[in-house]
């Protein structure tokens, strides 16, 4: 989302909003350019100001650790703290939502009180320190103490991820909205080119961060890594992040030389939340029936404030209950970082010469949106426009279609993988499997079911029964077998004075992150030792316990205890699960793989990653359309000094959008994740013709030429504001009143800072 609105542009032009930019800071401190605090020394470079490099810097090394960070805590959250999906994805979007809410918290604390410089100092260090706990938190070693490679104490490692996560979003929010404007500060008035040519680069940064941190942090976490355990490597994939965001802090401190730094101006926010109060508070005083109707409810304002600030507030509310709608399309375009992630995990990476990982699918987002952003402008918008007139509101509802599109997309592959997937036995059935270790065809029956097992040889398929079934191994031999409630089995029937049996529990679910379950079924006679990748089968039985592999060549190696030895060779795929058996007639030597036999228990994933790319095309384009068309027009539609009312509007709708997420996620009773989709795609339909409703009642409107009438205040106006506050203020607030009155003539000089 970042991203596209680097593209478009729209971030660009507030920056000077963003620093609290209103009448009364442009009063009080004149113009940018005249009260400044001046750098102890100026270096420039290409005519650039040399901080300006060290605020990039920052801003990339800050990107990637966010990024980076955020691409592989799904997956954290799943398989390391050993979450279910749903809540996973609820924590999740949680934290996204806060990371949304806390830009405006950073904004009011820097226009305020500390300034852009210390906000972003005193929250980086913040950022880092979560970043670091975060890293802490994923060390399993630090509760391993029986050694197992699984935390003793899980509750430890959760506490410290909440806390790590807490700081990031107050540290990652609360810098969002100071380091661009940070950077603009450093401009002096005449060079407007260099200044937007700066920010080019700076939102250049933020992709550039994105992107290869996306493609970098799941690489680092598919290592092993663990001094008693070898494990995915989580803390490597955190702890890289960290030390960026630690770089990113340096760096930005050593150019503290070189900085210009304004003094807090105050917030606008603030002012408008103020006189929007005082209208409500004012209209509730008034609320009898002998009082005069007023044309609009923040007219009541007007006892206190100038009509321009009320005019201009009316303004930002119009284009504000816009917005009201959009959150939906936010709740659907952030699950790329959740469920479409967890849905890679069930499918094949392997493009050939390399292998995605499943939150590497991520990656196609920024690559599409740099693709997609210029082709728009260029090429598609001008060829609308020749057809009908292409407005913003239009470009908007647009957008949302196609993200419900996205969604569609994603159920309908969704279907296709549920397709793929084992038939697993609800919680009234138990399902068997029959392998024969006997060196002769059988032909057994289990309740009607007659099966025909080659020596050595398995039924293709699990049988399912409710409870208990009849099997019958020979005329004459009968037995009663009972299976457990929406258990997994397999039997190997042996040969001793007369045919038996052993049972032994299968998995009851798709391996996880896309590696292969495999096991080993002993009938060899004797003690053998067999290891795959450096990986040591545990046997308890015959039947040894399940180790996870990764997709590729495996190789396994069998060992006696006269340290005779045999290879055999398995080409392995993404999330299968296999049996390898090792008959009586097992010899060791040249052609000893010829007498192992592997028994697929479960197929591989057969559905390719790379069908994401559609889903992933519509929503992309979604959100070209979309976010920057919505940006551009809020600041079109938007007056001089209310760019950041509407920017913490706009972030806003992402934090409610994430929070809608974890709404469904926890309410939603839908058995099947492709229902799910389809309920969020069906929501933002509905809220897109909800909103293309409104966008047809809603008029555009020129902010500049509805300042313009209020270029100059009557007299009387002034004097009706001194008459309502000298009675209860006395004159120390007349002071404040009559500084209030320029309001008008200020605005005019923000109107010529917030333009770049």
């Amino acid at each position: 989302m970042e991203a596209c609105a680097a593209v478009g542009g729209t971030l660009i032009e507030e920056v000077r909003v963003n620093s609290g930019c209103d009448s009364d800071s442009v009063r009080e401190f004149g113009t940018q350019g005249q009260h400044r605090t001046q750098q102890p020394w100026e270096a420039t470079i290409f005519g650039y100001p040399l901080s300006i490099f060290f605020i990039v810097v920052n801003e990339f090394c800050e990107r990637f650790s966010y990024y980076g960070m955020r691409a592989v805590l799904v997956l954290y959250f799943k398989y390391f703290l050993k979450w279910d999906e749903d809540f996973a994805t609820t924590i999740y979007h949680t934290f996204v939502a806060l990371c949304y809410l806390t830009p405006i918290l950073g904004a009011i604390v820097a226009d305020s009180w500390l300034g852009k410089f210390k906000t972003i100092v005193y929250l980086s260090i913040v950022y880092t320190v979560g970043q670091v706990v975060m890293a802490v938190s994923a060390i399993q070693d630090i509760t391993d103490a029986n050694k197992d490679g699984t935390p003793d104490n899980m509750t430890l490692h959760v506490a410290l991820s909440m806390v790590g996560l807490l700081l990031i979003a107050l540290g990652t929010g609360g810098i969002k909205p100071c380091v661009a404007a940070f950077g603009g500060d450093q401009f002096e008035d005449h060079q407007e080119k260099q200044r937007s040519t700066f920010f080019s680069i700076f939102y250049l940064s933020i992709n550039a961060g994105s992107l290869i941190s996306t493609l970098i942090t799941p690489i680092l976490r598919a290592q092993t890594c663990g001094i008693h355990v070898q494990q995915e490597c989580y803390p490597l994939a955190f702890g890289v992040p960290a030390a960026l965001m630690v770089v990113a802090l340096i760096v930005f401190i050593v150019g503290s030389p070189m900085y210009i730094r304004n003094p807090p101006q105050g917030n606008i926010i603030v002012k408008v939340c103020k006189c929007i109060g005082f209208a409500v508070k004012n209209r509730f005083r008034h609320r009898s029936s002998q009082y005069p109707k007023r044309e609009h409810w923040m007219d009541w304002a007007e006892e206190k404030y100038d009509k321009l600030l009320i005019a201009q507030v009316k303004m930002a509310l119009k284009v504000l209950f816009l917005y009201i709608p959009l959150p939906m399309f936010w709740a659907l375009f952030d699950q790329q970082g959740s469920r479409w992630t967890f849905q890679a995990t069930t499918m094949n990476g392997n493009f050939g010469a390399i292998t995605i990982q499943p939150d590497q699918m991520q990656t196609v987002n920024p690559i599409l949106i740099l693709i997609l952003v210029p082709i728009m402008d260029t090429l598609i918008y001008p060829l609308i426009s020749k057809c009908f007139n292409f407005t913003p509101l239009r470009r908007i509802t647009v957008g949302m279609f196609l993200a419900a599109l996205a969604f569609v997309a994603a159920a309908l592959l969704q279907i296709q993988i549920d397709k793929t997937l084992p038939d697993f036995p609800s919680s009234t059935e138990g399902q068997v499997k029959f392998i024969n270790m006997v060196n002769r065809d059988l032909q057994i029956q289990a309740d009607n079911q007659t099966i025909s097992l080659k020596a050595f040889g398995a039924n293709e398929d699990y049988l399912t029964f409710n409870n208990q079934f009849t099997l019958v191994l020979e005329p004459g031999q009968q037995y009663n077998v009972k299976l457990d409630n929406g258990t997994r089995n397999t039997m190997a029937i042996i040969q001793g004075s007369k045919l038996g049996f052993e049972k032994f529990d299968d998995m009851t679910s798709k391996p996880e992150k896309g590696e292969n379950a495999l096991r080993v079924l002993n009938g060899f006679g004797s003690v053998l030792n067999v290891t795959v990748r450096d990986k040591v089968f545990n046997f308890t039985s015959n039947m040894s316990e399940y180790l996870s592999v990764s997709h590729g060549k495996a190789e396994f190696m069998i060992k006696d205890n006269r340290e005779s030895s045999c290879i055999y060779t398995q080409e392995l795929g993404f999330g299968s699960s296999y049996t390898l058996i090792i008959p009586s007639t097992f010899m060791f030597g040249e052609m000893c793989s010829e007498n192992i036999k592997a028994v697929m228990d479960m197929e591989p994933n057969t559905v390719h990653m790379a069908w994401q790319i559609i889903q992933y095309f519509l929503m992309t384009s979604g959100e070209v359309v979309f976010s920057v068309t919505g940006l551009e027009f809020s600041y079109s539609q938007a007056p001089s000094n209310m760019k950041s009312v509407l920017q913490a509007g706009w972030l806003l709708t992402v934090a409610v959008g994430n929070i809608i997420v974890l709404i469904v996620a926890e309410a939603a009773t839908l058995k099947d994740q492709w229902a799910e989709y389809i309920l969020f795609a069906s929501l933002l339909v509905l809220v897109c013709i909800i909103f293309a409703i409104m966008a047809y009642f809603y008029t555009y409107t020129d902010p500049t030429k509805i300042e313009a009438q209020f270029g100059e205040m009557e007299p009387e106006e002034k004097e009706k504001r001194k008459s309502f506050d000298m009675p209860r203020k006395g004159s120390a607030e007349s002071h404040k009143e009559d500084r209030r009155s320029s309001d008008s003539s200020s605005d005019d000089e923000c109107t010529k800072q917030t333009k770049i």
